[in-house]
Protein backbone atom coordinates (compact mmCIF):
# COMPACT_ATOMS: atom_id res chain seq x y z
CA UNK A 1 0.00 0.00 0.00
CA UNK A 2 1.81 3.13 -0.47
CA UNK A 3 6.82 9.82 -1.67
CA UNK A 4 7.63 12.12 0.57
CA UNK A 5 5.19 14.21 2.50
CA UNK A 6 7.82 16.27 4.13
CA UNK A 7 11.52 16.16 3.78
CA UNK A 8 14.47 17.17 5.83
CA UNK A 9 16.29 20.41 5.42
CA UNK A 10 19.98 20.84 6.18
CA UNK A 11 20.53 21.30 9.87
CA UNK A 12 20.50 25.00 10.62
CA UNK A 13 18.54 27.88 12.09
CA UNK A 14 15.06 29.04 11.31
CA UNK A 15 16.68 32.00 9.56
CA UNK A 16 17.56 29.53 6.79
CA UNK A 17 13.83 29.28 6.05
CA UNK A 18 12.60 32.77 5.12
CA UNK A 19 8.83 33.18 5.40
CA UNK A 20 8.58 29.63 6.73
CA UNK A 21 6.23 28.28 9.37
CA UNK A 22 7.81 28.32 12.83
CA UNK A 23 5.82 25.36 14.23
CA UNK A 24 6.55 23.18 11.20
CA UNK A 25 10.25 23.94 11.55
CA UNK A 26 10.21 23.23 15.29
CA UNK A 27 8.31 19.94 14.99
CA UNK A 28 9.61 18.51 11.71
CA UNK A 29 12.71 20.61 10.90
CA UNK A 30 10.95 21.22 7.61
CA UNK A 31 10.81 24.49 5.72
CA UNK A 32 7.16 25.08 4.82
CA UNK A 33 7.08 28.44 3.11
CA UNK A 34 3.52 28.53 1.83
CA UNK A 35 0.09 27.00 2.17
CA UNK A 36 0.90 24.21 -0.30
CA UNK A 37 3.69 22.89 1.92
CA UNK A 38 1.54 23.07 5.05
CA UNK A 39 -1.36 21.36 3.26
CA UNK A 40 1.03 18.62 2.18
CA UNK A 41 2.09 18.01 5.78
CA UNK A 42 -1.48 18.00 7.12
CA UNK A 43 -2.67 15.58 4.44
CA UNK A 44 0.32 13.37 5.15
CA UNK A 45 -0.54 13.23 8.84
CA UNK A 46 -4.18 12.37 8.13
CA UNK A 47 -3.10 9.63 5.73
CA UNK A 48 -0.98 8.05 8.47
CA UNK A 49 -4.01 8.04 10.79
CA UNK A 50 -6.07 6.31 8.07
CA UNK A 51 -3.43 3.63 7.54
CA UNK A 52 -2.99 3.12 11.27
CA UNK A 53 -6.74 2.63 11.82
CA UNK A 54 -7.34 0.42 8.78
CA UNK A 55 -6.77 -2.92 10.52
CA UNK A 56 -9.26 -2.45 13.38
CA UNK A 57 -12.46 -2.95 11.33
CA UNK A 58 -11.07 -6.26 10.07
CA UNK A 59 -10.21 -7.37 13.62
CA UNK A 60 -13.83 -6.75 14.57
CA UNK A 61 -15.16 -8.45 11.46
CA UNK A 62 -12.98 -11.49 12.11
CA UNK A 63 -14.29 -11.89 15.65
CA UNK A 64 -17.87 -11.30 14.50
CA UNK A 65 -18.00 -13.79 11.63
CA UNK A 66 -15.30 -16.30 12.58
CA UNK A 67 -14.54 -17.10 8.93
CA UNK A 68 -11.48 -14.96 8.40
CA UNK A 69 -9.54 -17.96 7.11
CA UNK A 70 -12.01 -18.20 4.19
CA UNK A 71 -12.65 -14.50 3.65
CA UNK A 72 -9.06 -13.31 3.34
CA UNK A 73 -6.30 -14.71 1.19
CA UNK A 74 -3.19 -15.74 3.11
CA UNK A 75 -1.12 -14.32 0.24
CA UNK A 76 -2.85 -10.97 0.65
CA UNK A 77 -1.81 -10.90 4.31
CA UNK A 78 1.74 -12.09 3.58
CA UNK A 79 2.18 -9.56 0.78
CA UNK A 80 0.99 -6.73 3.01
CA UNK A 81 3.34 -7.90 5.78
CA UNK A 82 6.23 -8.03 3.30
CA UNK A 83 5.57 -4.47 2.15
CA UNK A 84 5.47 -3.13 5.70
CA UNK A 85 8.55 -5.18 6.61
CA UNK A 86 10.55 -3.53 3.83
CA UNK A 87 9.42 -0.17 5.23
CA UNK A 88 10.65 -1.18 8.68
CA UNK A 89 14.01 -2.32 7.31
CA UNK A 90 14.31 0.93 5.39
CA UNK A 91 13.54 3.02 8.48
CA UNK A 92 16.61 1.56 10.20
CA UNK A 93 18.86 1.81 7.14
CA UNK A 94 17.88 5.44 6.57
CA UNK A 95 18.21 6.43 10.27
CA UNK A 96 14.72 7.83 10.41
CA UNK A 97 13.21 9.66 13.35
CA UNK A 98 11.80 7.59 16.25
CA UNK A 99 8.23 8.57 15.26
CA UNK A 100 8.73 7.15 11.79
CA UNK A 101 10.39 3.97 13.05
CA UNK A 102 7.69 3.42 15.68
CA UNK A 103 5.03 3.93 13.02
CA UNK A 104 6.70 1.31 10.82
CA UNK A 105 6.86 -1.06 13.80
CA UNK A 106 3.18 -0.45 14.49
CA UNK A 107 2.26 -1.35 10.91
CA UNK A 108 4.23 -4.61 11.10
CA UNK A 109 2.67 -5.40 14.49
CA UNK A 110 -0.83 -4.80 13.10
CA UNK A 111 -0.03 -7.13 10.20
CA UNK A 112 1.23 -9.83 12.54
CA UNK A 113 -1.94 -9.58 14.63
CA UNK A 114 -4.01 -9.92 11.44
CA UNK A 115 -1.96 -12.93 10.37
CA UNK A 116 -2.31 -14.45 13.85
CA UNK A 117 -6.09 -14.07 13.69
CA UNK A 118 -6.11 -15.75 10.31
CA UNK A 119 -4.09 -18.71 11.63
CA UNK A 120 -6.22 -18.88 14.77
CA UNK A 121 -9.49 -19.19 12.86
CA UNK A 122 -7.88 -21.54 10.36
CA UNK A 123 -6.86 -23.96 13.10
CA UNK A 124 -9.99 -23.45 15.18
CA UNK A 125 -12.39 -24.08 12.31
CA UNK A 126 -10.58 -27.27 11.37
CA UNK A 127 -10.26 -28.57 14.96
CA UNK A 128 -13.49 -27.60 16.68
CA UNK A 129 -13.03 -30.19 19.42
CA UNK A 130 -9.85 -28.59 20.76
CA UNK A 131 -10.85 -24.97 21.29
CA UNK A 132 -9.32 -24.56 24.76
CA UNK A 133 -5.78 -25.72 23.82
CA UNK A 134 -5.92 -23.72 20.58
CA UNK A 135 -6.96 -20.56 22.44
CA UNK A 136 -4.10 -21.02 24.92
CA UNK A 137 -1.50 -21.55 22.20
CA UNK A 138 -2.53 -18.50 20.21
CA UNK A 139 -2.73 -16.35 23.34
CA UNK A 140 0.89 -17.30 24.03
CA UNK A 141 1.89 -16.52 20.43
CA UNK A 142 0.12 -13.16 20.58
CA UNK A 143 1.89 -12.14 23.80
CA UNK A 144 5.20 -13.19 22.30
CA UNK A 145 4.57 -11.11 19.19
CA UNK A 146 3.70 -8.01 21.22
CA UNK A 147 6.78 -8.45 23.42
CA UNK A 148 9.10 -8.91 20.43
CA UNK A 149 7.87 -5.84 18.59
CA UNK A 150 8.11 -3.77 21.80
CA UNK A 151 11.75 -4.77 22.22
CA UNK A 152 12.40 -3.97 18.58
CA UNK A 153 10.90 -0.52 19.03
CA UNK A 154 13.11 0.16 22.05
CA UNK A 155 16.27 -0.76 20.19
CA UNK A 156 15.34 1.27 17.14
CA UNK A 157 15.48 4.60 18.95
CA UNK A 158 19.27 4.36 19.30
CA UNK A 159 19.79 4.83 15.56
CA UNK A 160 17.54 7.85 15.11
CA UNK A 161 19.59 11.02 14.75
CA UNK A 162 18.87 12.58 11.36
CA UNK A 163 15.66 14.03 9.95
CA UNK A 164 14.71 12.49 6.63
CA UNK A 165 11.39 11.82 4.98
CA UNK A 166 7.92 11.45 6.43
CA UNK A 167 5.39 9.69 4.24
CA UNK A 168 2.13 7.79 4.48
CA UNK A 169 2.05 4.04 4.89
CA UNK A 170 5.21 3.84 2.79
CA UNK A 171 7.67 5.40 5.19
CA UNK A 172 10.91 4.72 3.40
CA UNK A 173 12.73 7.37 1.42
CA UNK A 174 16.01 9.19 1.65
CA UNK A 175 16.93 12.84 1.85
CA UNK A 176 17.92 14.68 -1.30
CA UNK A 177 21.51 15.82 -1.49
CA UNK A 178 21.90 19.25 0.06
CA UNK A 179 23.17 20.79 -3.14
CA UNK A 180 20.08 19.57 -5.00
CA UNK A 181 22.24 18.72 -8.05
CA UNK A 182 23.00 15.03 -7.47
CA UNK A 183 20.38 12.84 -9.21
CA UNK A 184 20.63 10.18 -6.50
CA UNK A 185 22.73 9.93 -3.38
CA UNK A 186 23.90 6.56 -2.06
CA UNK A 187 21.23 6.64 0.63
CA UNK A 188 18.59 7.46 -1.97
CA UNK A 189 19.60 4.48 -4.10
CA UNK A 190 19.07 2.19 -1.12
CA UNK A 191 15.77 3.90 -0.34
CA UNK A 192 14.68 3.74 -3.98
CA UNK A 193 15.41 0.01 -4.20
CA UNK A 194 13.69 -0.98 -0.95
CA UNK A 195 10.82 1.41 -1.61
CA UNK A 196 10.31 -0.20 -5.01
CA UNK A 197 10.20 -3.67 -3.42
CA UNK A 198 7.77 -2.42 -0.80
CA UNK A 199 5.44 -0.91 -3.41
CA UNK A 200 5.63 -4.11 -5.47
CA UNK A 201 4.61 -6.20 -2.45
CA UNK A 202 1.62 -3.95 -1.78
CA UNK A 203 0.54 -4.25 -5.40
CA UNK A 204 0.96 -8.02 -5.60
CA UNK A 205 -0.91 -8.55 -2.32
CA UNK A 206 -4.19 -7.36 -3.84
CA UNK A 207 -4.25 -9.88 -6.70
CA UNK A 208 -4.86 -13.02 -4.57
CA UNK A 209 -7.55 -11.22 -2.56
CA UNK A 210 -9.35 -10.21 -5.74
CA UNK A 211 -9.16 -13.83 -6.89
CA UNK A 212 -10.41 -15.12 -3.51
CA UNK A 213 -13.44 -12.81 -3.66
CA UNK A 214 -14.14 -13.87 -7.24
CA UNK A 215 -13.81 -17.57 -6.43
CA UNK A 216 -16.16 -17.31 -3.43
CA UNK A 217 -18.49 -14.93 -5.26
CA UNK A 218 -18.68 -13.20 -1.89
CA UNK A 219 -16.94 -10.65 0.28
CA UNK A 220 -18.54 -11.91 3.50
CA UNK A 221 -16.05 -11.81 6.37
CA UNK A 222 -14.03 -9.04 4.72
CA UNK A 223 -14.40 -5.57 6.18
CA UNK A 224 -14.91 -2.95 3.50
CA UNK A 225 -13.76 -0.31 6.00
CA UNK A 226 -10.28 -1.85 5.79
CA UNK A 227 -10.03 -1.06 2.09
CA UNK A 228 -11.93 2.23 2.38
CA UNK A 229 -9.45 3.58 4.93
CA UNK A 230 -6.49 2.39 2.85
CA UNK A 231 -7.97 4.03 -0.25
CA UNK A 232 -8.50 7.27 1.65
CA UNK A 233 -4.96 7.07 3.02
CA UNK A 234 -3.44 6.50 -0.42
CA UNK A 235 -5.51 9.32 -1.93
CA UNK A 236 -4.43 11.78 0.76
CA UNK A 237 -0.88 10.51 0.54
CA UNK A 238 -0.72 11.02 -3.22
CA UNK A 239 -2.23 14.50 -2.86
CA UNK A 240 0.31 15.40 -0.17
CA UNK A 241 3.14 14.44 -2.52
CA UNK A 242 1.76 16.42 -5.42
CA UNK A 243 1.18 19.51 -3.26
CA UNK A 244 4.72 19.57 -1.87
CA UNK A 245 6.99 22.14 -3.48
CA UNK A 246 10.27 20.83 -4.92
CA UNK A 247 13.39 21.54 -2.89
CA UNK A 248 15.59 24.49 -3.80
CA UNK A 249 17.54 23.69 -6.95
CA UNK A 250 15.32 20.70 -7.76
CA UNK A 251 13.08 20.66 -10.82
CA UNK A 252 9.58 19.18 -10.80
CA UNK A 253 10.87 16.38 -13.05
CA UNK A 254 13.60 15.44 -10.56
CA UNK A 255 11.10 15.65 -7.74
CA UNK A 256 8.72 13.27 -9.51
CA UNK A 257 11.57 10.87 -10.34
CA UNK A 258 12.69 10.68 -6.71
CA UNK A 259 9.14 9.83 -5.67
CA UNK A 260 8.27 7.48 -8.52
CA UNK A 261 8.27 4.11 -6.65
CA UNK A 262 5.93 5.35 -3.95
CA UNK A 263 3.63 7.18 -6.34
CA UNK A 264 3.31 4.06 -8.49
CA UNK A 265 2.73 1.92 -5.41
CA UNK A 266 0.20 4.31 -3.92
CA UNK A 267 -1.81 4.91 -7.10
CA UNK A 268 -1.49 1.27 -8.18
CA UNK A 269 -2.83 -0.04 -4.88
CA UNK A 270 -5.60 2.57 -5.03
CA UNK A 271 -6.72 1.32 -8.45
CA UNK A 272 -6.76 -2.32 -7.29
CA UNK A 273 -8.68 -1.41 -4.14
CA UNK A 274 -11.25 0.33 -6.32
CA UNK A 275 -11.59 -3.00 -8.14
CA UNK A 276 -12.19 -4.72 -4.80
CA UNK A 277 -14.83 -2.06 -4.04
CA UNK A 278 -16.70 -3.09 -7.20
CA UNK A 279 -16.58 -6.68 -5.95
CA UNK A 280 -18.27 -5.57 -2.73
CA UNK A 281 -21.02 -3.99 -4.84
CA UNK A 282 -21.36 -6.99 -7.13
CA UNK A 283 -21.59 -9.53 -4.32
CA UNK A 284 -23.52 -7.49 -1.76
CA UNK A 285 -26.82 -9.37 -2.31
CA UNK A 286 -25.35 -12.85 -2.45
CA UNK A 287 -25.83 -15.04 0.60
CA UNK A 288 -22.57 -16.95 1.12
CA UNK A 289 -22.84 -20.65 1.88
CA UNK A 290 -21.78 -21.60 5.37
CA UNK A 291 -18.94 -23.97 6.10
CA UNK A 292 -21.42 -26.62 7.21
CA UNK A 293 -23.40 -26.32 3.97
CA UNK A 294 -20.28 -26.75 1.87
CA UNK A 295 -19.13 -29.74 3.90
CA UNK A 296 -22.57 -31.36 3.55
CA UNK A 297 -22.53 -30.73 -0.19
CA UNK A 298 -19.10 -32.33 -0.56
CA UNK A 299 -20.09 -35.38 1.52
CA UNK A 300 -23.32 -36.00 -0.41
Amino acid sequence: MDSKVWQSQPVGNFSDCPNGSQWVWDVFNECAQDGWDIASIVLGLVSIVCFAAASFPQYYQACKTGNMDEALSIYFLLGWLAGDSFNLIGSFLADQLPLQTYTAIYYVSADLIMLSLYCYYKVRNQSRGFLAPINAVFAFIFLGTVSTTSLLGGGGSLAQETMVTMKGRTLLSAAVDESGHEPFTKKEIIGFAIGSLSSLMYLLSRVPQIYTNFKRKSTAGVSYSLFALVMLGNTLYGASVLLKNPDPGQTKGDYALHHLPWLIGSLGVLSLDIGISFQFLAYRNRRPSTREEREALLSS
